[in-house]
């Protein structure tokens, strides 16, 4: 049977499209995205995540570790992720939650059976489904067999996504997608490969290729100060959501919230110091698309 490797699934999401949402978070992505929020989802393995304020340094985990992956490093907890085999068991039995195994392997059934839980909130509030990441085409044949049941269900699907992956992949999803959360970091090559480690000649491909096949698009970008907040590039932004015929665009403001998860994962945050834009900017990028006549927010 069919399945893919979850790392979360989010009960009553509001930002993650219209109405209450779950927001099923499939792990994988090619992207390096400096600012990424969601570091425990790029890797296409399962992790196991520590969390310092919470680890007791009683070693119980060290001692039930099937492969000897762990050991204590005076206040820490080192993780071997060359032996790791991810089985859980060391999170299982930690007496403070302090591990936690993030990726679980699951069948289209066994997501559904979890987001038919909150069938009520969708109905009450227009909401329903979101498939996230990571980037959910990296596992495009689970994510288009599960967009196709949820839409049996009667469940409002939507895919968010950075665009970087085959059309036809985007294409077998767009038949069981309501609507696409389409991220656009940079419309510059260069500079989108200096934000992500690619450069962006496939992602607007196949934005203008979703464009023409009429799929109901919300144009996201992540303002990030110093990388992509110019004026022109927000009006840049404007003009092709209008050439494109795409109504809606979406301004995310950075923030440092995610810093601590990195830590957590044993990385290295790339953006140390930066600070997040301020209010009036945003509201002067805002008004850039709001004057080409777009529906555009902050946030969302």
């Amino acid at each position: 049977m069919l399945s893919g490797l979850i790392g979360n699934i989010q009960h009553y999401s509001i930002h993650d499209g219209p109405g209450i949402r779950s927001t099923v978070f499939l792990k994988g992505c090619l992207l390096s995205c400096q600012w990424c929020h969601n570091p425990e989802e790029i890797s296409m393995q399962a992790q196991l995540y520590w969390e310092k304020a919470k680890c007791l340094g009683c070693g119980d985990c060290i001692n039930v570790c099937p492969c000897s992956a762990l050991r204590l490093n005076n206040d820490s907890i080192d993780i071997n992720e060359n032996i790791c085999e991810h089985c859980g068991v060391c999170a299982a039995l930690c007496p403070s939650l302090a591990l936690e195994l993030l990726g679980k392997t699951m069948t289209v059934p066994e997501v559904l059976q979890v987001v038919k839980k909150d069938m009520l909130f969708y109905e009450s509030s227009g909401g329903g489904v979101t498939l996230s990441g990571g980037e959910p085409l990296l596992q495009a044949e689970f994510a288009a067999s599960l967009l196709h049941e949820l839409q049996r269900e009667g469940i409002h699907t939507v895919l968010d996504t950075s665009g970087y992956a085959p059309f036809e992949q985007i294409a077998a999803c767009a038949s069981y997608t309501d609507l696409f959360l389409y991220d656009i970091k940079h419309l510059d090559a260069q500079f989108h490969q200096q934000l992500t480690g690619i450069d962006n000649t496939l992602i607007l491909d196949n934005l203008h290729k979703l464009a023409e096949l009429g799929a109901d698009i919300w144009l996201r970008t992540p303002v990030i100060p110093s990388f992509n907040d110019a004026v022109w590039h927000i009006n840049a932004i404007g003009n092709l959501a209008r050439k494109l015929g795409i109504k809606d665009v979406y301004l995310l403001p950075y923030h440092h919230l995610a810093q601590g998860k990195y830590e957590k994962l044993g990385q290295v945050y790339k953006l140390p110091g930066l600070a997040e834009p301020a209010q009036e900017h945003m509201e002067a990028l805002l008004q850039i698309l709001l004057d080409k006549g777009l529906n555009a927010y902050i946030g969302g």
